[in-house]
């Protein structure tokens, strides 16, 4: 039998599945994130031309609808194996659909050499793509929450958290050099860098990762034979957790996209220069890396509710000054927009979801009840949201319908979080139905 790790060993693994989190959750936002920002930039008149540009751009959305779609088949596909086989090998699958379908769009001919195949397989690889983050995330969250330990588990479960707008400000920065191209070189072949590049980043991020070791906690399910057979079943006859978590991730995630990349379409629909767009987003998503982690680890000391529902109440009273400011064409008010609305509210809200949608089930059905809720939230909150506010704006004529719905979307988690109890002392053993057990009265910090 093999030593026991000891505490430094123990932390050493503890670290490096976070970085694994970090970067793995970075790669797969990268990719999903370039898509949505070349899709509100050319994607419109390169793979559906023959419209006007509103509908051209409407049409590009929905494909990036299409991957949020997809997006719950990946959280059940990837959280069944892995709940059943193992929460590492999954991850690195996941890792290496999404780097590969973002490739081969890097290398995808246009509408005008290869007709109506072209926005097919668009659709196709924008489809693989939602599969794949879709079994990322939960699976990159519980492994590190699994190795984290009770007292600190918001903190480790941030650098998860921490990938998507890391991922964010390597996408927006990428595409701020490319867009810098004259406009006919970056729509015959500027586009297709960012996609090209994310071949680098999958080959750091699977390094790292084929150096972590599996989930403790899973480990001691898998030795005890004690696997659920169907962990969608399983998770099913028990739904309210699942819903609970679909609505509380809503207000984030209708925030996230209608801030970032829907964003770019409005504003510069409305006469503000690209640069200046992918200039608010990237401090955006730098002060995000810095809220992130201060809002995961005071969700680990006061709860992770108090700090989901402050980050709620921000982002719905804020929504209309946010689109005022955004509306005033200055370049600073853009800046000063984003950084409300997305670095600092929707920070407050996501940060702590990593910890709370792990600790609202057992391991056995951890990895697909996390992901069904994530998953599900990304789908209402973010999935249609850029598309339905495309439409709303092009037949209103101003920005009133995106700061309404960032607005609805934040009050529905606000009332959600008061249906949650809070998780922060929960153990993460298996209760009855593979649910939680009750609270810990201590624990060990790693």
């Amino acid at each position: 039998m093999p030593p026991s790790p000891t505490a430094s060993d123990r932390t050493r693994q503890l670290r490096r599945v976070a970085l694994s989190g970090l970067l793995g959750t970075a790669v797969e936002f990268y990719d999903f994130l370039v898509y949505g920002t070349v899709a509100a930039l050319v994607f419109g008149e390169l793979f559906f031309p023959g419209a006007d540009p509103a509908v051209g751009t409407i049409a590009a959305f929905g494909t990036f609808a299409a991957g949020y779609v997809a997006r719950p088949i990946g959280g059940i596909v990837f959280g069944h194996f892995g709940d059943r086989l193992g929460r590492k090998n999954m991850l690195l699958l996941t890792m290496g659909l999404m780097g590969g379908a973002s490739f081969l769009i890097g290398l995808l001919p246009t509408y005008d050499t290869i007709g109506v195949w072209a926005p097919v397989l668009l659709i196709t690889l924008r489809v693989l793509q939602g599969i794949a983050i879709g079994g990322e995330w939960g699976g990159a969250t519980l492994m590190v929450v699994e190795h984290a330990g009770e007292k600190r588990r918001g903190l480790w479960s941030s650098f998860t958290q921490m990938g998507a707008p890391l991922g964010s400000l390597i996408s927006a920065g990428v595409v701020a050099l490319v867009v810098t191209l004259p406009k006919d070189q970056f729509a015959a072949w500027g586009w297709r860098v960012p996609f090209l590049l994310s071949v680098l980043l999958l080959g750091v991020g699977l390094f790292v990762r084929l150096k972590v070791v599996e989930s403790p906690l899973f480990a001691e399910v898998k030795k005890d034979r004690a696997e659920s057979r169907l962990p969608l079943l399983d998770v099913l006859r028990r739904p309210k957790p699942v819903l609970l978590a679909c609505g509380v991730g809503i207000g984030a995630f209708t925030a996230q996209s209608l801030l970032t990349s829907y964003l770019i379409a409005y504003a510069t629909g409305i006469g503000y220069p690209r640069p200046q767009v992918l200039t608010a987003l990237t401090v955006s998503a730098a002060t995000a890396l810095v809220v992130l982690p201060c809002a995961s680890a005071l969700s680990d000391r006061i709860g992770r509710r108090p700090v989901v529902l402050t980050g709620a109440i921000l982002s719905a009273a804020t929504a209309f000054p946010v689109l005022a400011l955004v509306d005033s064409k200055s370049p600073g008010a853009l800046i000063l927009a984003v950084v409300i609305g997305h670095g600092i509210s929707q920070s407050l809200m996501y940060g702590p979801l990593g910890a709370l949608f792990s600790e609202m089930f057992g391991t056995k059905v951890r990895y697909t009840g996390a992901s069904l809720g994530y998953q599900g939230a990304t789908l209402v909150g973010a999935g249609f949201s850029p598309m339905i506010a495309g439409s709303l704006v092009a037949s209103s004529g101003g920005g009133t319908p995106v700061a309404l719905l960032i607005c609805g979307g934040s009050l529905i988690t606000a009332l959600t979080v008061w249906f949650v109890r809070e998780t922060s002392r929960t153990s993460l053993g298996d209760g009855p139905a593979g649910q939680p057990t009750a609270p810990r009265t201590e624990g060990v910090t790693a």
